[in-house]
């Protein structure tokens, strides 16, 4: 105790999940952080191409997308803040996290197929190499996070929740917020930035 308070921590400070996790966060910021840089080098390159190529992409089912994967943060806080303080029915937020996981997918997936119909695809220029690259990289992200939080919501329905288990939840949580803070930089990069 005495150890931490000199250096300049309080004994009671609390990290959210185990550190493994946050080395796999902070690894993937680093990767998508150079993502993001490398895209917006070859945009300064081919404003014009970039420009023209965004006014096909649906502002509006990014706008979607953005909100559902915000209300899924949102819902997986209040699981995490549920399951911390012995209430029940944290597995109805997860669930609800979940569902608006599931529908940001559908959502992708249709604008993913209305774009490839329209003969818009991975080859047609630079920026649709990356638009489907980056996203095809969120998407296994989120497809991963819901089968975390698909453990996490068997894990809330257990009468026993320990602390091994909130450490689990948080940890699962923080992963969650990832996904739904890559998305947004996505989302400003690909659909909004002109």
């Amino acid at each position: 105790m005495m150890h931490d308070r000199l250096r300049g921590k309080s004994a009671d400070t609390h990290i959210p999940g185990e550190e493994g996790i946050w080395v796999l966060i902070f690894g993937d910021l680093v990767v998508f952080g150079l993502f993001f840089v490398t895209y917006c080098y070859y945009r300064a390159g081919a404003i014009a191409l970039y420009t023209a190529s965004q006014q096909h992409l649906d502002q509006w089912l990014g706008l979607t997308n953005t909100i559902l994967l915000l209300t899924s943060s949102w819902f997986l806080a209040v699981a995490v803040d549920r399951a911390k303080r012995g209430r029940r029915h944290a597995d109805r937020f997860i669930l609800g996290g979940m569902m608006c996981g599931i529908c940001f997918l559908g959502i992708k997936f249709f604008e993913y197929r209305e774009k490839i119909l329209a003969g818009m695809t991975l080859n047609t220029n630079e920026f649709f190499t990356f638009y489907y690259m980056y996203t095809g990289i969120h998407l296994i992200h989120v497809t991963v996070g819901l089968g975390v939080l698909t453990y996490l919501f068997f894990t809330s329905r257990r009468n026993n929740i320990g602390s091994v288990e909130i450490s689990i939840m948080e940890g699962g949580a923080a992963f969650w917020h990832l996904v739904d803070i890559l998305w947004i930089f996505l989302f400003a990069l690909l659909y909004v930035a002109r």
